[in-house]
């Protein structure tokens, strides 16, 4: 008999060739309210993307570029320049009206602009978290500090998956993350709730494929065995049933996404016309194309949340501007616009858009300032943090595009017109599939928890649906 539980696990683990922990699939289960969207795609745009340099044109800037902001404006908080002393930037980039709308996009994404009737542009974000880390966190969290569930394992939470064979929360990365993995974590929910990372490849997730020579029964065997030897650990130590339940599940899951997996991520069987909508075989957009295409198969096979993130990398470049802010984001857009385009066109085409939410953003915008002195000029420029007014965009899941709500400031700092906390943002994403988000509630510490804390609104939804 094994005696060292540990040692017992990795040995199964590496027999099985399962992943040593995967969100497990849930049984779906029915909204509790009339839904408009049952999945969601969240484009996450990794290190904070400049409102001003895409869905936000501010022409006032490029008349007070290198002059200090006029003291109408007030004071803000920044994390690296003192606003009062920092000069005005103005924006290299043209924006142009698309669209029967006439919605204003900047030239970053012009592929994107082509679907402009599709979208519906909120410019008046805002929260308080100034960091990377607490912005991270309140975007994705719905709280600027550590150990809350993140917004997909709520959704997880509360609707289930429809898939058996896949995991329902799902995260694709590109580089690190500047608060770590506890923006797809599941906090103090059951850790069966938790984000799958996925790579892209013909091997999504890692140690899936078993070993040579394994049969399927020697494997179920084995399975069958290991399951055994967690419930008797279980019954044990009580204080462990979360965990343990939740490795159990994923082992189950691993075990069918054996064959799920590999068919999930053979792209071949993709048309050329599919294939080119999302640029995948084109070097600059590969890799987020890949990822956009994954994210329709996906949603198509039933699962629930999937988070794609671009940026915070070496080689591939970042939306986080400091520096060179004007010449990161063309590089970015490059990058990102047309797979945007080409997810947004298929998901209409297949008739999964009007199911499925798509959303658009990062953790903040950037100021009007620069962030520090002029000297150096030309593309050397980039732009502070700003939590107080910036931009996100949504797409399908019954929303009605071809519009912009809310309004920064003249020079964009603030948001001044319909302003939308992120609470607000997660209180309308839940109602959209069917959540109340005060009802979506978790006992932890002697009381309910909820992913908007005790705040958020629901006024949006009415703007975004007519």
């Amino acid at each position: 008999m094994w005696t060292d539980a540990l040692s017992r696990r990795r040995f199964f683990a590496s027999a099985l060739g399962f992943p040593a922990l995967a969100a497990a699939a849930t049984p779906a289960k029915k909204p509790p309210f009339p839904a408009t969207a049952k999945s969601v795609i969240f484009l996450f745009m990794h290190g904070g993307p400049s409102h001003i340099e895409t869905f936000d044109p501010k022409p006032a800037l490029n008349k007070l570029h290198g002059q200090l902001v006029p003291g109408s404006f007030g004071h803000v908080q920044l994390q690296f320049s003192k606003f009062n002393e920092s000069p005005v930037l103005g924006s290299k980039r043209t924006f142009t009206k698309h669209g029967q709308s006439g919605m204003e996009i900047s030239d970053v994404f012009p592929n994107l602009a082509r679907h402009a009737d599709k979208l519906a542009v909120v410019r008046s974000m805002n929260h308080d978290g100034f960091t990377h880390t607490a912005a991270l966190n309140y975007l994705n969290n719905g709280w600027p500090r550590l150990g809350r569930p993140s917004m997909g394992s709520w959704i997880v939470y509360g609707l289930g998956s429809e898939c058996d064979n896949l995991p329902a929360f799902v995260v694709m990365l590109e580089g690190g993350i500047k608060s770590g993995p506890v923006v797809y974590s599941s906090g103090f929910l059951p850790a069966e709730y938790q984000g799958t990372p996925l790579r892209n490849g013909p091997a999504p997730i890692l140690y899936l494929k078993p070993p040579e020579g394994t049969t399927t029964a020697q494997q179920r065997a084995m399975l069958d065995e290991l399951k055994w030897f967690n419930q008797q650990h279980r019954e044990e130590r009580l204080n462990a049933q979360s965990e343990l339940d939740a490795r159990m599940a994923s082992y189950e899951l691993a075990f069918r996404m054996q064959v799920a997996a590999p068919e999930l991520a053979d792209l071949s069987k993709e048309s050329a016309a599919t294939r080119a909508l999302y640029g995948v075989d084109e070097k600059n957009t590969a890799d987020f194309g890949g990822k956009c295409l994954m994210a329709r198969r996906l949603v198509e096979r039933g699962v629930r949340f999937v988070q794609l993130w671009s940026g915070n990398t070496t080689e591939g470049g970042d939306w986080d501007g400091h520096k060179q802010c004007d010449s990161n984001h063309v590089k970015m857009g490059g990058k990102t616009d047309k797979p945007i385009a080409g997810l947004l066109a298929d998901l209409e085409s297949r008739g999964l858009l009007d199911s499925t939410l798509v959303i658009w953003g990062g953790e903040f915008g950037r100021t009007p300032t620069s962030d520090g002195s002029m000297n150096g000029g030309g593309d050397s420029l980039g732009r502070d943090h700003n939590p107080y007014g910036f931009t996100i965009w949504m797409a399908g899941g019954g929303i009605k595009g071809g519009k912009v709500i809310g309004r920064t400031d003249e020079i964009g700092l603030r948001a001044v017109e319909d302003p939308v906390h992120v609470h607000d943002l997660h209180a309308t994403i839940l109602a959209m599939l069917g959540l109340d988000h005060t009802k979506l509630t978790y006992p932890f510490q002697g009381r309910d928890f909820r992913l908007t804390d005790v705040h958020g609104k629901t006024d949006l939804i009415v703007k975004l649906r007519s």
